[in-house]
């Protein structure tokens, strides 16, 4: 494979950040609802019936007592939807496989569940075939497949360790991203970070620590990291900074690994305003050695997925932490922010790259983006009161799935977080939504 990548290889012709911008028109919406929910299998632990029992400062065993909000950096909304849940959480989209089944349905993926491994434990993990239907404005849940460690291949204690069915939890792993490869599916994790390798029935086969020049790649939530810990120095990774997109490039099997946030350097601070890239052969099933560089735009802070849409050019999507329309900002100084965002979104982007072209420094060449805070609905494809004089914006906290469709259209699709996001609509909490949209400009560009 390396010498594949030596092929691909080539000095920049244009700086990094040399890009431009692409219009953007929705085609179609769907959405899932917010408050969506699967049953666990038979064989789960009972403790696992009733999910979000440790979201609180307390253990909480009572069904639906207490609402969720966005926190108070976001102005405190609360969303209408309260834990714990009677079930599992089919929220937090987190990744979209490039590849799709057979019947055309999509590989979705579930993250940990609660967005902490303090707070998951009976967060079960999970991906789903998905299918959204443009005419209906619906999207349609084909099956769940509930991720399992049966053969003991996971290298450390599990949280369900002492069970037959060994069912894995947002306590052992963060998966964000996803790709179906042959007969196996290959998930990415933040907690580790690791790379696992699963059966279409959710067995897992394999974990794979990460190696960058040769040494492990460690976070604050790596098993083994004990505090007290020195960031930089015990630990690189930043906390949920893992694989939050992991692209799988056609006709070599290399899975591109692209960590969320920057690393941290020795002396704790992030290394700089870019992100690491690290190529793992699948059918070796180790780390080739390779490692590149993406460069966030300014006022981005991570990335929420990364897919290939041929050999070399591959879809990222970046990021700010605001979430909300712009247009009802909060004033400055505002102490009543309960109609309106304090912390708007501003940065939210699908950035077409070329892998095959990096400067020096292995930095990814950007070729341009489209603006998913600005893109426009001249045929209405919006629903009812989420677009402004024939624009739509999709301004949520994190956006953290895209693929390509076909040669003119691109899927993107919301983390809603449940039930911790609101972003469309104050004191709501967000739906999962399915946009189509059209870029060919975006898609022919090199």
């Amino acid at each position: 494979m390396r010498l594949t990548l030596a092929l691909l290889a080539c000095t920049a012709a244009a700086p990094a950040l040399a890009q431009e911008r692409f219009p953007a028109t929705l085609a179609g919406h769907a959405s899932l609802p917010a408050f969506s929910m699967v049953v666990p299998p038979a064989d789960a632990p009972r403790d696992l019936w009733v999910s979000g029992k440790f979201t609180g400062k307390a253990r909480n065993e009572v069904p639906m007592s207490v609402e969720g909000d966005v926190g108070p950096a976001y102005g405190g909304h609360k969303t209408g939807i309260s834990l714990p849940f009677i079930g599992q959480p089919v929220q937090g989209m987190s990744g979209l496989a490039m590849n799709r089944d057979q019947d055309g349905s999509w590989f979705a993926l579930t993250d940990n569940g609660f967005g902490s491994k303090a707070n998951s434990p009976d967060a079960m993990l999970f991906f789903h075939r998905m299918q959204p239907d443009f005419a209906t404005g619906r999207v349609a849940r084909l099956e769940t497949v509930f991720l399992r460690d049966p053969d003991r291949k996971v290298p450390f204690r599990i949280a369900n360790e002492a069970t037959d069915s060994r069912y894995l939890t947002g306590a052992d792993f963060d998966p964000e991203s996803i790709q179906a490869h042959g007969d196996e599916i290959w998930i990415g994790d933040e907690f580790g970070p690791f790379v696992l390798r699963v059966a279409r029935d959710g067995r897992v086969l394999s974990v794979h620590q990460t190696m960058l020049d040769g040494t492990p790649l460690a976070g604050p939530d790596t098993p083994g990291t004990v505090v007290p810990a020195q960031a930089g120095v015990d630990f690189q990774a930043q906390r949920s900074g893992g694989y939050e997109g992991m692209a799988l490039q056609p006709g070599t099997g290399l899975l591109w690994a692209m960590l969320e946030k920057p690393l941290l350097g020795a002396d704790g601070q992030p290394e700089g305003r870019f992100l690491r890239v690290m190529t793992f052969d699948t059918a070796a099933g180790d780390w080739t050695g390779d490692s590149f560089r993406f460069r966030l735009s300014d006022g981005a802070t991570a990335i929420g997925d990364f897919n290939f849409i041929d050999e070399t050019r591959a879809l990222v999507i970046e990021r700010d932490n605001g979430e909300g329309n712009a247009a009802l900002a909060c004033a400055e100084g505002a102490t009543d922010q309960g109609a309106c965002y304090p912390q708007p979104a501003r940065v939210k982007n699908v950035v077409l790259v070329d892998t095959a072209n990096r400067d020096d420094e292995g930095f990814i060449r950007r070729i341009g983006h489209v603006d998913l805070l600005d893109i426009a609905d001249p045929d209405g494809k919006a629903p009812e009161g989420m677009a402004t004089d024939g624009r739509f914006t999709f301004p949520f906290f994190t956006i953290e799935n895209v693929a390509r469709v076909d040669d003119t259209h691109i899927l993107v699709a919301n983390d809603n977080n449940l039930p911790f996001s609101g972003g469309r609509e104050i004191g709501k909490a967000a739906d999962s939504e399915f946009i189509l949209l059209s870029v060919p400009e975006l898609l022919a560009a090199r």
